[in-house]
């Protein structure tokens, strides 16, 4: 059978794996002493929460498959119904259903919704009534949006959205990889406001809810992959170099808490943080190795916080909310999770958990601040956004070091150049968040075609 190094046990690279199983003899080697990456669970108060990625989108359909071939679809579960909702202008304040990561399709819905003002409605509204010459060359989200809709859709209604996805900036991300879908209607120079209107309403059957959560946590799936995928893992082991052997094969050397460990094989996947595989590809392929390390990433920090039923002073409703960077606050975005799990309120009738986000790209002195000054500005601000919901029994900071990459504009044309270098490497495949999506089930989508692409090569 071919032999395949697979480096990086976070979904993407449990997923090359998964694709390959059976057909090679797979190690994955993980640095840290879980597999996982950013889908990882913890316990705070004695409740098990996630402390990254919370859900998988349902709307492209490759993590709950995956998830569901691994043994979880009986856990897999929707979230309660809810409307998206914005903390702005000193209120919670709900987004009208049909919108497009932000962008209205029925701008009139927004009239008396207090998210933006009256002249802020008419000039979404007027969008329709505009001349559009067809797209033709990438350009950043918030540029082409606010010369379409205005900027106060851009700040209030599309910017917060594309923090909680990406923790960007609408100025910086680019419209052609953030709004695929955007970009595409904007590229047939017509009006946006109609086109997305009739895409709503002659498109596919749509899913109950646009997420999915897996009842004991989303940080139980890649430990079912891991089961499931048959391959050998080795955590705690750090790939430090690669390098080309006679035969075509790869030699990595890594390090473990017992020492040195060599190791060879047919083909390796990377997948591992941009950054991290340019390291390891700086001598075979300078090409890549700078397109990959010119990749922007954001950190952020997770702030979860149990409350006592019985004793807080007051309890949200609803999901959460999603805050503009407009509005100056810590805070990007809240998640109520003992509203939004019925799993999670099942299994601990007596807390309310929910966890907060802070840190976009740009933020590194936020981030620099001590855990006890995040979860002190993270209460505050809820007290503001919701109510006084008094001191909560017990807080836990979680930080994801340049955890999210940014898909500034020129992405797409970078990912490319990436790939058609990497393509030179025979027995070389690449995956992970900084190619072709950053959620859970792009990830998983990025990893099968790896393992597909070094099963062809065979």
């Amino acid at each position: 059978m071919r032999s395949v190094i697979v480096i990086g046990g976070g979904i993407s690279g449990l997923a090359a794996a998964w694709q390959m199983r059976g057909m090679a003899d797979v190690t994955v080697l993980e640095s840290h002493t879980r597999v996982g990456g950013k889908l990882r669970t913890g316990t705070i108060a004695g409740v098990t929460v996630d402390e990254g990625a919370e859900s998988l989108m349902a709307l492209r359909p490759e993590a709950v498959e995956l998830a569901t071939a691994v043994g979880l679809g009986e856990a897999l579960c929707d979230p309660a119904t809810s409307p998206v909702t914005v903390w702005t202008h000193g209120a919670l304040r709900a987004l009208p259903a049909g919108h497009v990561m932000g962008v209205p399709t029925d701008p009139s819905a927004l009239a008396g919704t207090g998210l933006l003002s009256p002249e802020g409605v008419a000039r979404a509204a007027a969008e329709e009534t505009l001349a559009a010459a067809p797209l033709t060359e990438d350009c950043p989200v918030g540029r082409y949006l606010a010369a379409r809709f205005g900027q106060e859709t851009v700040d209030r209604l599309v910017e917060p959205l594309l923090g909680g996805v990406y923790a960007g900036r609408a100025d910086r991300l680019s419209l052609r990889a953030a709004m695929p879908r955007i970009a595409a209607l904007a590229e047939q120079g017509a009006p946006l406001t109609p086109a997305l209107r009739r895409l709503r309403a002659a498109g596919a059957p749509r899913p109950a809810a646009a997420v999915q959560g897996v009842a004991g946590g989303t940080g139980r799936f890649p430990q079912a992959v891991a089961e499931a995928c048959g391959a050998r893992i080795l955590t705690g082991t750090t790939a430090r170099t690669l390098s080309r052997i006679p035969g075509d094969r790869w030699r990595v050397q890594a390090m473990t808490g017992d020492g040195a460990l060599t190791m060879e094989a047919d083909a390796v996947v990377l997948a591992l943080p941009a950054f991290a595989a340019a390291e390891l590809l700086r001598p075979h392929s300078p090409l890549a190795e700078a397109e990959l390390a010119a990749v922007p990433h954001a950190s952020t920090a997770v702030i979860t916080m149990a409350f006592s039923r019985t004793r807080a002073h007051f309890l949200p409703e609803g999901n959460g909310f999603l805050v503009p960077a407009v509005d100056g606050h810590t805070l990007k975005a809240a998640s109520f999770l003992s509203n939004k799990w019925p799993w999670l309120q099942a299994a601990a009738p007596e807390t309310f958990v929910l966890r907060a986000s802070v840190g976009r790209i740009g933020e590194d002195d936020l981030l620099a601040r001590p855990d006890r000054h995040l979860v002190r500005a993270a209460v505050s601000e809820l007290h503001r956004a919701v109510g006084p919901m008094g001191e909560p029994l017990a807080a836990r900071v979680t930080r994801w070091d340049r955890g999210l990459p940014q898909y500034e504009v020129g992405h797409r044309d970078r990912v490319a150049r990436i790939r058609e270098a990497a393509g030179k490497l025979p027995g070389l495949a690449l995956c992970g968040a900084a190619y072709e999506g950053v959620g859970v089930a792009a990830c998983v989508a990025t990893g099968r075609a790896a393992g597909r692409q070094v099963l062809a090569g065979a």
